[in-house]
């Protein structure tokens, strides 16, 4: 689905940029808003290190779910063994994803 629409940025500051395909930037709409170049490194910086301490986090988490899922199963709670098991794939396919997104920023 292709919309085009109008709209302006006033930034406070100027820069360029090139691309390698061609869209048409305009949203039907105005507003401004302002950054600090150091408000954008501070934020880049901190995304780069959140991804590794999320992915690490959740395979720590996974680690455990996995144990007290084994665990259930192991005292007859075998529907509640088997839904942890599901939330442990479910922080796997989470990570593949941090992974991708760890990978795309840099």
């Amino acid at each position: 689905m292709v919309h085009n629409h109008d709209h302006s940025h006033e930034h406070g500051h100027t820069h360029s940029h090139e691309h390698s395909h061609s869209h048409d930037h305009s949203h039907g709409h105005s507003h401004d808003h302002t950054h600090s170049h150091e408000s954008v490194d501070a934020d880049f910086k901190k995304l780069k290190i959140l991804l590794s301490h999320w992915v690490d986090h959740n395979e720590d988490h996974a680690k455990d779910f996995s144990e007290w899922s084994q665990k259930a199963i192991a005292i007859g709670k075998e529907e509640t063994g088997k839904a942890i098991g599901e939330a442990v794939e479910c922080i796997k396919k989470a990570n593949e994803f941090l992974a991708i997104a760890k990978e795309k920023i840099e």
